[in-house]
């Protein structure tokens, strides 16, 4: 057999199509740094979504591509690029790769469960993410990542947003006095907040920015709508039809602002007895008749288990507090696919020629 160098190598990757973008790495020049040394590979492969499942998948066909050169080891080292939402000069948050709403014309669908969840996935995939609560009557995200405190001022008289779980955290309930005590704010006042949390917080680098918008189609989501390219909202809904009546209300509205549905996802959709027998509590359809009327993916269904609630108000969201929990599994699932489309909707946007961002790459650990 003849001896393995680079050049064959190369050559053989070139055969490696990547899963979701349907080219060559090589073609997408998402390979990096190939070396050889006595039967043994070692590159680099840059992911724009951090997703372990696409790199087992990319992983196992660069070992079958370079398996016929006689190849005793393949070691890979994954950087991540997330790709970048377009932003203007005026930005407020122009360190932020992506800002993803989760949001519902509806309350009391899970929310602030969804964004806390979806947020834990992202850090845990390895990803840089700050949560914003952009729930100003009734927020709920201290009291889910149990975050406690005031935040202060750095030397730029930047607010120093609160970290948990190596994520940054900025909420009203850190500005009040009491959790108990109420809001009572016109929508001027609402609007000045929030724009305050954007751009008077320092966030600085994040891959993904998650806002937890409140109930409704008010001034919240039409002010970050009209101030703040997003890279796309998701959807929350349960299945019952009293709550996609409001639901179509949220995703019309993102139609009418050119805010993309990235996705729905469609909470307590199933409960699982004790025996084993699926109950579907509140009916059954309603995430897909939302997926429908958006022409957005369902990005996935989580059970009604109780972990979720006593997890919720322990102060550690069930995707931290109990990976393995079934609903955790497919927060994490929801968290890939969701990844996985923006980073698809970016690589079309660039004409479907290259890779959505192949620059200022950085190595991606992974902590599942």
């Amino acid at each position: 057999m003849p001896e393995i160098d680079a050049q064959s190598v190369q050559a053989a990757l070139a055969n490696v199509t990547h899963p979701d973008f349907g080219k060559p790495l090589s073609t997408l020049q998402l390979v990096r740094d190939v070396a050889v040394s006595k039967g043994r590979v070692s590159l680099t492969v840059i992911c724009n979504a951090p997703v372990d499942s696409l790199q087992r998948t990319i992983q196992e066909e660069i070992e079958r591509a370079l398996s016929p050169l006689g190849v005793s080891e393949v070691h890979v080292t994954w950087d991540l690029q997330v790709p970048m939402r377009p932003t203007s000069a005026e930005d407020p948050v122009p360190g932020v790769r992506n800002v993803v709403l989760v949001m519902s014309g509806k309350g009391g669908v899970g929310k602030s469960t969804c964004a806390a969840n979806l947020t834990l996935a992202l850090s845990r995939a390895g990803a840089r993410v700050g949560l914003l609560d952009a729930d100003i009557y009734g927020p709920s995200i201290p009291t889910m990542l149990g975050v406690e405190g005031h935040p202060r001022a750095n030397q730029d008289k930047k607010i120093i947003p609160l970290e948990r779980f190596g994520i940054k955290i900025m909420s009203i309930g850190f500005m009040i006095e009491s959790d108990r005590d109420a809001i009572i704010w016109r929508g001027p006042m609402v609007q000045g907040a929030l724009l305050q949390f954007l751009g008077d917080v320092a966030w600085g680098e994040l891959d993904y920015l998650i806002v937890d918008l409140p109930p409704g189609t008010g001034d919240v989501a039409l002010s970050l709508g009209q101030k703040l390219k997003t890279t796309g909202a998701v959807m929350v809904t349960t299945p019952q039809e009293v709550a996609l009546q409001d639901v179509y209300k949220g995703v019309s509205m993102c139609q009418k602002l050119q805010i993309p549905i990235l996705g729905v996802i469609e909470n307590m959709s199933y409960f699982v007895d004790p025996a084993g027998v699926r109950h579907e509590l509140f009916g059954s359809g309603g995430g897909q008749k939302v997926a429908e009327y958006a022409d957005a993916p369902l990005l996935g269904q989580v059970p009604v288990e109780p972990a979720v609630r006593q997890c919720g108000d322990d102060g550690t969201p069930i995707v931290q507090a109990d990976p393995k929990a079934a609903s955790a599994q497919v927060f994490t699932a929801i968290t890939d696919a969701l990844t996985r489309g923006i980073a698809r909707t970016a690589f079309e946007r660039t004409g479907g020629d290259r890779a959505p961002d192949t620059k200022a790459q950085r190595r991606l650990k992974i902590l599942r």
